[in-house]
């Protein structure tokens, strides 16, 4: 007979998968929302000074401190942010951890009752707490306290090094347009592509969400134009003060 809460559960096997599949969902929208903020940070950058000088190395040099500037900022903000995250789950799991060591039996009964306001009848929610708190009691409380698989904490690093490589793919678009495309098109062409990725990227956010598609393409795209237009008139605007 399988035991709840053991690793043949199947109940206990779809959980661990929809946890897995969920850190991957987060991981993979992270890395949207981070390749999105480079596609429009960078291209109003290159489009600001754009529209101040026709000068293809100045704007290189601009759009590429852009691109160093805001991965870098990326990746040590979400650093410090899962950093914090993590920390405190560990202080989390240290407080529970001598709660269970204290006073087991007080906890296993909060087991069984937060098991009970779940809609489980009294005995059967009592046996599921025996039966967790026997095979991993700090996992099981843990998990239906505060969502925390202590096998799996949050990972600086990891996330770090995903808004950094995203945001620097995303920022490369609208900066390989503006230098490589003949200056005469330039403007055209990075417009063009940039309204294109974030077409894109707002597809694949509002799936990963579930949200109306339309509605999120048109609010990306629309941000990425207010974007490029408000910098690329600015820009126009000190180029002719400096001319």
């Amino acid at each position: 007979m399988l035991e709840i809460g053991s690793d043949a559960d199947p109940q206990h096997w779809h959980e661990q998968t929809d946890a897995a599949n969920g850190n991957r969902l987060n991981a993979l929208r992270a890395a949207v929302l981070g390749a999105n903020d480079g596609i429009v940070s960078t291209a109003g950058i290159v489009m600001g000074v754009a529209g101040a000088t026709s000068e293809r190395t100045t704007i290189l040099i601009a759009g590429v401190a852009g691109l160093v500037a805001g991965a870098m900022s990326m990746g040590t903000g979400e650093y410090v942010s899962v950093s914090t995250q993590r920390d405190s789950e560990k202080s989390i799991l240290r407080l529970e951890a001598e709660e269970l060591e204290a006073m087991p039996e007080t906890e296993q009964r909060e087991l069984a009752r937060m098991y009970e306001e779940k809609g489980l009848d009294p005995a059967l929610a009592s046996a599921v707490a025996a039966q967790l708190t026997a095979h991993d009691a700090l996992a099981a409380h843990a998990d239906i306290e505060f969502g925390i698989d202590p096998d799996d904490l949050t990972n600086p690093w990891h996330a770090a090094w995903a808004s950094m490589i995203s945001f620097t793919l995303g920022a490369l678009l609208p900066l390989l347009c503006v230098v490589l495309a003949p200056a005469d098109a330039r403007i055209a062409v990075t417009v063009i592509a940039v309204v294109a990725a974030l077409a894109i990227t707002g597809l694949v956010s509002a799936r990963l969400s579930i949200s109306p598609r339309l509605r999120a393409v048109l609010r990306n795209v629309g941000g990425g134009l207010l974007a490029m237009g408000v910098t690329y008139l600015i820009g126009s605007l000190v180029g002719i003060g400096i001319d």
